[in-house]
């Protein structure tokens, strides 16, 4: 995984004052709303016994844990633990990891590393998406769903962001398979100041020959070519915009990384044609677009599962490019930069099931705050490099 990003985890629709639990790299998380509404996004894992906040309660401000009924607030500073005398001091390291998030397009936020808020890479910009449910809707129709998937989420990624292979897996859908030709295109780098925040392109597709019905009726004449947008804004948000000619369909999709071998495709599909009441009512038109675009990530399944190797390799050779990945390439640029900065952490689970102990990705406060740098009882997962170098030391 990639350290120190904002990564879209989940629908701010769906984090209210219960604990919900996100699970991200194979790490645990916990979010909820305090009494102002604010998100918040902890660790989920009590430094007590290692029960899961999620199964606890949110009180007042706090999240309590459902074992021993130790209270957490907004920082993930412990300040209750009921076992004790009144009046006896909570521990020093009586803390869990407190991660920042935001709400915005619709969907939760989490930055997953320990950057200081003026060194933290800003989010993506997504063209055409509102911060609110209310303005994303205006002109548009908004559905959302989601899809799991038994692939690493950067698989998932690079499938999302290419249309070379929709006439093939998508012939029933939006690709022809009898001109399957992709035209050049020049690839556009969407930038938040001097941070690369992804990468868009736009072909014409030519669309599926005519059935049935519709081969009678069009008999003679020609179906133009479909302008469809694709890309991915980083790290983990994929692109496809349609523009048919009854309307423009544009779908923005946050696969969360689950673990190494599984992930979520949390989909947000908007809509400028059949708004109308009559016609979500009469045509089914919301469920149309639900069935249409789940039956997209149905046709992917069977391929993308089935890749090997089961993770995008690092070394940019080991798969053959050509010109329409541009936007694959352009991924995997930027996966490599972050690489670069020492930000790849290459461990993916809670620690091992067994004695070593729980391993977190480390948050912002223990850099922030150096007078804690021994007031922490689960150990950080170590960066790639940083690993290396101890490993070195140890067998030296």
């Amino acid at each position: 995984m990639i350290k120190n990003q904002w990564y879209a985890v989940e629908f701010g629709h769906v984090i209210g004052s219960t604990p919900h639990q996100v699970r991200l790299f194979g790490q645990d998380l916990v979010l909820y709303r305090d009494t102002k509404g604010e998100m918040v996004c902890h660790s989920d894992i009590c430094i007590h016994r290692g029960a899961s906040l999620a199964g606890g309660k949110v009180v007042g401000d706090c999240i309590q844990c459902p074992y021993h009924g130790w209270q957490y607030d907004t920082d993930g500073v412990c300040v209750k633990i009921p076992a004790n005398k009144a009046g006896s001091p909570v521990p020093k390291k009586a803390r869990v990891d407190n991660y920042p998030c935001v709400e915005k397009y619709g969907y939760v936020f989490v930055f997953f590393g320990d950057l200081p808020e003026n060194e933290r890479p800003p989010l993506a910009e997504l063209p055409g998406m509102a911060d609110d449910r209310e303005a994303r809707a205006e002109g548009n129709r908004v559905v959302q769903g989601e899809f799991a998937w038994n692939a690493n989420y950067e698989r998932v990624i690079e499938n999302g962001a290419d249309a070379a292979h929709a006439p093939f897996v998508h012939s029933t859908s939006f690709g022809n398979p009898n001109k399957p030709e992709i035209e050049d295109f020049d690839l556009v780098e969407h930038r938040v100041g001097d941070h690369l925040m992804g990468a868009t392109y736009v072909v014409h597709l030519e669309p599926p020959d005519p059935k049935g019905i519709w081969k009678v009726l069009r008999r003679g004449k020609e179906r133009p070519p479909v302008a469809t947008g694709n890309g991915v804004f980083f790290p983990n948000i994929t692109f496809l915009q349609v523009n048919l000619p009854i309307g423009v369909m544009t779908i923005f999709t946050a696969v969360v990384p689950v673990d190494e071998n599984h992930s979520i495709s949390k989909w947000t599909m908007m809509r400028t044609f059949f708004t109308q009441p009559w016609a979500i009512t009469l045509l089914r038109a919301d469920k149309d677009s639900y069935k249409r675009t789940m039956k997209i990530f149905y046709e992917d399944r069977a391929t993308v599962e089935g890749q090997r190797p089961e993770l995008v390799p690092f070394d940019l050779s080991a798969e053959l490019q050509v010109k329409s990945d541009a936007v694959q390439v352009a991924y995997r640029r930027w996966r490599q930069g972050n690489i670069d900065r020492g930000w790849l952490i290459d461990e993916h689970v809670v620690g091992t099931g067994r004695y070593e102990g729980a391993k977190v990705v480390p948050s912002p406060a223990r850099r922030a705050n150096p007078e804690l740098a021994n007031a922490w009882v689960l150990k950080e997962l170590e960066a790639k490099e940083a690993l290396r170098e101890r490993r070195e030391v140890e067998r030296a």
